[in-house]
């Protein structure tokens, strides 16, 4: 064992002098693996980033262990088909369906209820078309886990009384009440006035679509200016241990209240954030799948680089090969030799890949605001690729080496 160690210890020892004594050349194969490594790592940072993007988004929207039923809802896209199917199966929810699921749902932490409609608003000579005007229960700053910048959220009386009041989207309070304070003040919606008691914080944007143009108003007042329209019933798990059992619930519930028999198709839809979730780790898996076999061609390709250069190397390093087996190296000495070489050199290669990639990804991060992630699985996969490749590309130039004749290598050198 200690002579396998001494042995590996001198290999590695030759290695690095032959490297560093050829050092342009060395960084000039290595061009390659460190492109390579560094899209790898960069390509596997963006999806990452992209995942957590969209699921952080989405929480902020919908909030955790929070699920909705509706008339049509999926986690996924409807076909034309699946649509009309719906359509003309599925029932309008209404108001009693929310109290009924409210009062028979026990696992439940909160059911809510809320309705979408659109406006637009005009005041003082300022307009903002297409505001999303969501008509709710006091309860949805909980479901939905909303955040309150600047006074409160709709309280259970003035939903039980329909109230004229309003909480506003950041961006609509920046539009009728910049710089100044919103809560007190009046806003017009479909020309009725509406005192605002709290503000959003803000959500930003998602793919560049804003979340901030939006109010909220009880949902009785919803219903008496926008007529009728199909409800939204929300519920919220107590935690995530119990979060399925309250879907279940929420789901008897409404197929009890509509007279579903246990063969029955649900008439109504029903979504979760966790259906959402795994869609979205299911589509950006699927961009890795195509898009990380492509970005590992360029590690294919250094490593025909790599085995280039370990052949040249062979050929000027012949009086060295056939010097060593004239004193007693075996093939098997001379082949590790080789292959040492070759991986130290796609080692080195990885590492300033890595570095590579992680300057990108911070200037990135930096410039565009865009999230981007390097996880330790993608750097693992281009390290162990990196020097498998590097280990694969010696393997012809060592056995090369190996069989020379020490003899021939000694009289060709000379």
């Amino acid at each position: 064992m200690r002579s396998f160690f001494s042995f590996f210890s001198d290999a590695m020892k030759i290695a690095l002098q032959s490297i560093f004594a050829h050092k342009l050349r060395a960084f000039l194969t290595l061009i390659g693996i460190i492109i390579g490594v560094a899209s790898v790592v960069t390509v596997g940072a963006s999806i990452s980033g992209l995942n957590t993007y969209v699921v952080d988004k989405v929480g902020k929207i919908l909030g955790s262990n929070h699920f909705m039923m509706a008339r049509i809802a999926s986690s996924g896209r409807l076909t034309d088909d699946e649509f009309e199917r719906m359509n003309r199966r599925n029932k309008r929810l209404n108001w009693d369906d929310f109290e009924w699921v409210r009062d028979h749902c026990k696992s439940c932490a909160e059911v809510g209820a809320g309705v979408r409609g659109s406006a637009d608003l005009k005041q003082d000579g300022i307009e903002f078309p297409g505001a999303v005007v969501n008509g709710v229960t006091a309860n949805m700053v909980d479901i939905e886990d909303k955040t309150i910048s600047d006074g409160r959220f709709i309280a259970a009386d003035e939903v039980g009384r329909a109230a004229f009041v309003v909480v506003l989207g950041n961006e609509i309070k920046e539009k009728f009440f910049p710089n100044t304070e919103a809560v007190g003040k009046v806003l017009k919606v479909r020309g009725i006035p509406m005192r605002v008691v709290g503000v959003e914080e803000a959500r930003g944007s998602f793919f560049g679509e804003s979340q901030d143009r939006h109010i909220y108003i009880p949902v009785t007042t919803h219903l008496q200016i926008f007529g009728r329209n199909g409800l939204q019933v929300h519920g919220k798990g107590r935690n995530r241990e119990t979060f399925q059992n309250s879907i279940e619930d929420a789901r008897v519930a409404m197929r009890n209240k509509h007279r579903l028999n246990g063969n029955e198709e649900d008439d109504f839809g029903l979504v979760n954030v966790d259906e959402l979730n795994n869609q979205i780790d299911q589509f950006t898996g699927s961009i890795a799948l195509v898009v990380v076999p492509i970005t590992l061609i360029t590690l294919i390709v250094g490593g025909i680089v790599v085995m280039n250069i370990m052949l040249v190397s062979v050929t000027e390093r012949t009086f060295e090969v056939g010097l060593r087996k004239a004193v007693g190296a075996t093939r098997k000495h001379i082949l590790l030799q080789f292959l040492i070489e070759s991986a130290i050199l796609c080692v080195l290669g990885g590492v300033l890949g890595l570095l590579l990639s992680w300057g990108v990804t911070t200037l990135i991060t930096t410039l565009a605001s865009i999230t981007m992630t390097i996880t330790l699985g993608y750097i693992l996969l281009a390290l162990i690729v990196s020097t498998l490749i590097g280990m694969i590309a010696g393997v012809y130039p060592a056995f090369k080496a190996a069989r020379l004749d020490p003899i021939l290598a000694l009289t060709q050198a000379t």
